[in-house]
């Protein structure tokens, strides 16, 4: 059975920065919820998550494509890798793109390519297409201290229509593990692509 027209579709795209985690989970928890994924991983990503994580992800988006379906047993076709210059990727062009793009984690250099128009490859590229489309496009830097152009260009991708989303999390949830403190970022995030999630309660609720 395959994924139905009018499943929600999202692309997520990691780039490399630290913070592979807070990808990787949101990936898990948006094939749980039902939604299609166009999925990117830079080559810097794939450094960064063998450095932080336990994960070994291979980088030919065939045999990744199919690792993921496997491991989460997912619909055919729910989750789909494209590589750094697949131009005929979906998201390359604003008749096939998702809705909704996130960016988790956001390299700075990510966030100046976006900010100058610059489209080298299809993370790029795909950021590009939900800027000029006005659709929803969220980022996840994970960068301290910022300097000035990196302030430029959060202020300039705010101005153009991305929500800036720093992977800062909260603490009135009362974290006891890492993974808790993942949550928080990932359930955010979450709640702006109108998914439900129970990750984190939000504030005010028992």
């Amino acid at each position: 059975m395959a994924v139905a027209e009018s499943t929600k579709r999202v692309t997520l795209a990691l780039t490399g920065a630290s913070g592979a985690q807070y990808g990787l989970r949101l990936l898990e928890c948006l094939l749980a919820a039902g939604c299609a994924v166009d999925l990117m991983i830079s080559k810097a990503a794939h450094l960064v998550i063998v450095t932080e994580t336990n994960e070994d992800l291979p980088a030919n988006p065939e045999k990744l494509t199919a690792q993921l379906s496997e491991r989460f047993q997912h619909l055919p076709g729910q989750v789909r890798a494209f590589g750094r210059e697949d131009w005929f990727a979906p998201a390359a062009s604003g008749s096939g793109a998702a809705s909704s793009m996130v960016i988790c984690p956001c390299s700075g250099g990510t966030l100046s390519a976006l900010a100058t128009g610059a489209s080298n490859n299809l993370i790029e590229r795909a950021g590009d297409v939900a800027l000029k489309e006005r659709r929803q496009l969220i980022l996840v830097p994970r960068e301290m201290p910022l300097h000035q152009v990196h302030l430029e260009h959060l202020l300039k991708l705010t101005q153009m229509g991305a929500v800036v989303m720093p992977a800062c999390p909260g603490f009135y949830h009362q974290p006891k593990t890492l993974d808790d403190l993942v949550d928080f970022v990932v359930a955010r995030i979450l709640d702006h692509l109108g998914l439900p999630q129970e990750l984190v309660k939000r504030w005010g609720e028992r």
